[in-house]
């Protein structure tokens, strides 16, 4: 009986020196043999032995209480306050003063570590919520049954059992303290929220760390990139040591961009609209049989079966909403895409695209399209995906979208085509080599590519409140 007195309280005296508390008095010694009898053989643990709490308990408490807070959690969520009682009660032998066995703290206690150790790693790694099963499920189509998808990012369901199986493990602390995200915007986020006490801005930047915590393909901070913040509002083109930024107009709330990962892989100049089923059904079968409203707008209303053109007059609304026919909207000055759209593989028929509004971009919210991307500077973003071409291909792209050539090979090719219709189509079509990343996210607080300095903007959807209503408890208050 002694030794086992002894090597307890060996086991104790280690968690002291982790645990900052006082070495016992000879009455804790003498007394402590009796908690020791009244320790239920049948009560066992991961992180106490009936020879004494585990040095690690002391280590996660400490650990927790410093890194918790600057991942931007809330301590009360992993059990912190609790844990350190508990632990103060084993350390002290206090168990009759606060009337509570050894039985009943050991066993709260590491129940709590044990919870505490899975939550936090498990989080930590894959996020406290799973987007795609919150996002998806939070609006309705515009004008069809079931939910709009606005999350199609590829991400990896939490995995608790590896944490569950590192708990066991002699290494398991290292485990634990592995488990923050590396990647770059994460720490500049937190950078920022170790370095400010305002409250409004710590709460927002600790919902966007979470957005970091997700298993998805996120930025690199040294890949070329094309990068669409929903929030910002802008558009950054990123590759070495350039950076290249426009506003861009982005879905309204009732039809909301997509969040995406994608590559550019070619570019359309001067190029036609197919007018996309739900536009029509929402924006142009009301005008079935208004031949000065097709006119106006440059649309041909098209049979798909047969690629036979209508009369806009003999069309009905009925007929327009049966999705047997095509809406097309002739390519050139006055296409609602602009002189260029950039495409990318994607599920919902989005893309980047320039814009006849020009006048859209000097708004202060620019959420106004059916789900697609207006770029600013569209004639810059291509430059930017065809890095490796010449002037005169540059020429001719700015001839074939109606821009000044700068080139004297392009000015003489203005001038001896004046008389030709135009735009001069030079360039039609131009695939992407090699194919461009594009990331399309949602971020309310995020590092500014050219500065690296973290800016914070309005939740334009909602989804931060999302975020707050689903995982409010494990937020930094």
């Amino acid at each position: 009986m002694k030794k086992l007195v002894v090597m307890w309280m060996a086991g104790l005296l280690l968690g002291a020196c982790s645990g900052g508390w006082h070495n016992q008095t000879e009455a804790d010694l003498s007394a402590f043999s009796t908690y020791v009898d009244s320790l239920d053989s049948a009560v066992q643990g991961k992180w106490f032995t009936r020879m004494g709490v585990s040095e690690d308990a002391d280590s996660l408490l400490s650990y927790l209480r410093r890194e918790v807070p600057r991942n931007g959690l809330d301590t009360t969520a992993f059990f912190v306050p609790q844990i350190a009682e508990d632990l103060h009660i084993v350390h002290t032998l206090a168990f009759d003063s606060v009337g509570q066995s050894i039985n009943e703290v050991l066993v709260r206690l590491d129940s709590n570590l044990s919870k505490a150790y899975i939550d936090y790693t498990t989080g930590l790694r894959y996020g406290f919520m799973r987007p795609d099963k919150v996002l998806n499920n939070k609006d309705y189509k515009v004008g069809g049954p079931g939910y709009a998808q606005l999350f199609d990012y590829e991400i990896k369901a939490p995995d608790k059992e590896t944490s569950e199986k590192q708990l066991t493990k002699d290494d398991r602390m290292a485990f634990f303290m592995a488990s923050q995200p590396s990647n770059y915007v994460y720490h500049a986020l937190q950078e920022r929220l170790l370095a400010t006490n305002d409250t409004a801005e710590r709460r927002k930047i600790a919902i966007n760390m979470e957005r970091c915590r997700w298993q998805i393909k996120h930025p690199e901070q040294q890949e070329r990139r094309v990068l669409v913040n929903i929030p910002a509002q802008q558009l950054w083109a990123v590759g070495g040591d350039t950076v290249l930024y426009m506003r861009i107009c982005c879905g309204a709330y009732a039809t909301k961009t997509p969040l995406l990962c994608s590559t550019i892989n070619y570019m359309q100049v001067n190029p036609e609209w197919i007018i996309p089923y739900n536009i029509i059904k929402t924006d142009v079968a009301r005008h079935g049989g208004d031949s000065a409203y097709f006119a106006r707008n440059r649309y041909s209303i098209v049979r798909r079966q047969t690629n036979d053109t209508l009369r806009a007059s003999e069309v009905s609304s009925e007929q327009l909403m049966s999705g047997n026919l095509r809406v097309v909207q002739k390519g050139g000055a006055g296409n609602s895409l602009g002189r260029i759209v950039f495409r990318f593989p994607n599920n919902f028929s989005v893309y980047l695209h320039d814009t006849n509004n020009r006048g859209a971009f000097q708004r202060e919210r620019r959420t106004l399209s059916h789900g697609c991307v207006r770029v600013q500077k569209p004639f810059d973003l291509a430059c930017f995906l065809l890095s490796d071409v010449d002037d005169w291909t540059r020429d001719q792209l700015r001839i074939s979208m109606d821009i000044r050539p700068e080139t004297e090979r392009g000015r003489n090719y203005v001038r001896d085509h004046a008389e030709d219709p135009h735009p001069l189509r030079l360039i039609q079509y131009r695939e992407i080599n090699p194919k461009v990343p594009v990331y399309i996210v949602y971020f309310t607080a995020y590092p500014n590519p050219a500065t690296g300095k973290v800016e914070f903007w309005p939740d334009r959807y909602d989804y931060d409140k999302v975020i707050v209503e689903k995982i409010g408890a494990y937020l930094l208050k």
